[in-house]
């Protein structure tokens, strides 16, 4: 089985989209198919991670980071040329390849572009979470909690299989393998070590705002800080300086490679409401999250609606945090939204979607929905 993904990474989109295709890449090679990315060049790019973990990568040039295209849909600008261009690099890059599965992450792209690759490709698989625009596509993965097949009734122009909700969220195996460990630290109810983690770029450095705010917080005396940033991120030299000011331990780390023991190590993480919102629901780490992009919005008020994690506004992270760290009862209260939390995804995505992929899906339709 032939697999293509058509997806990318910038210091605009962020990494969280190569990452979940990598680890839908990775679950599908472990079927035997053969994947292969076709990634745009764009400023903070991820085509090198891509070939290091052993994919085949087509980049697309990037000749002019900032052109502005068209204004449909609303992140279409995020695409760096206008869509018809793409789609025909694209097709170009597959060079007659057979596809079986051309598989689309992108929030620039929308059923025009896809209904081009229809005459190429076998199937085509979409992975969104903005329920914003129509697409012409087989199968549809939408990760987000609380998200329904109504979300999707007037946006899907063709009889589609839709997956929808954490179940489905696709994360890399390693945080399945760190569960157990990690669920069991939280009965301890401890407060010694706080991850912080705004995703692989974090433009308007929220991590150095968390880093002050923390400063005037009445926190345990022996608390450890866990920083963890992208190779691409640009305020790392900053933040980095000011870690090493600070009157408390404070690590930075930079491309880790085991996020999952990190966080299964850690007590509380302020993160993004981001993909890796489900990471930390699958370890069951009590969080308090920060929404650094429109499309996180969703995500942030979903986790709010069931107290599975804590939102804060980004632009009063200072007085928020204090708030928090004060309030009666803090351990217990991370208690019961870890319990919450690790209800949500168990961190089986991955493997799950890749099967029924690869036709060894087990499931009838109304179950997968």
């Amino acid at each position: 089985m032939n697999v293509v993904f058509r997806v990318d990474a910038s210091l605009r989109m962020g990494n969280g989209h190569v990452m979940r295709c990598l680890a839908l890449a990775d679950a599908l090679r472990d079927l035997g198919a053969n994947c292969t990315f076709i990634s745009r060049e764009h400023r903070g790019n991820l085509v090198d991670q891509i070939a290091k973990s052993g994919h085949k990568v087509l980049p697309l040039r990037q000749d002019d980071e900032d052109i502005e295209v068209q204004v449909y849909p609303r992140h279409a600008s995020w695409l760096g040329v206008d869509w018809r261009t793409d789609a025909q690099q694209t097709i170009a890059a597959l060079d007659g390849q057979p596809t079986d599965w051309l598989i689309v992450d992108h929030y620039a792209l929308e059923k025009q572009w896809e209904q081009c690759m229809r005459p190429i490709v076998r199937k085509i698989m979409v992975i969104d979470d903005l329920a914003d625009r129509p697409h012409d596509c087989d199968l549809l993965l939408d990760p987000n909690l609380g998200r329904h097949a109504v979300n999707y009734d007037r946006l899907l122009i063709r009889d589609t299989l839709t997956l929808l909700g954490p179940r489905y969220a696709l994360l890399r195996p390693e945080f399945k393998h760190w569960r157990d460990y990690s669920l069991a630290r939280r009965v301890q109810g401890k407060l010694d070590r706080i991850l912080i983690c705004m995703g692989g770029v974090d433009n308007d450095n929220v991590t150095g705002a968390v880093l002050e705010a923390l400063e005037v917080c009445e926190l345990p005396s022996g608390l450890q800080v866990i920083v963890v940033m992208g190779i691409h991120a640009p305020w790392l030299e900053q933040v980095r300086a000011q870690a090493a000011n600070m009157a408390r331990s404070v690590q930075v780390k930079v491309g880790v490679e085991n996020m999952a023991e990190l966080m299964a190590d850690s007590d509380l993480c302020i993160g993004a409401a981001g993909s890796s919102t489900w990471e930390r629901c699958c370890l069951g780490l009590p969080s308090i999250q920060v929404v650094l992009a429109a499309n996180q919005e969703y995500i942030a008020q979903a986790l709010d609606s069931v107290e599975a994690a804590v939102s804060l506004n980004a632009s009063d992270i200072r007085n928020q945090l204090q708030e928090f760290f004060v309030c009666d009862q803090l351990k217990v209260r991370m208690q019961a939204t870890s319990n919450l939390a690790r209800q949500i995804c168990k961190g089986q995505g991955a493997q799950i979607v890749a099967q029924f992929i690869g036709g060894e899906a087990h499931e009838d339709h109304a179950t997968l929905q």
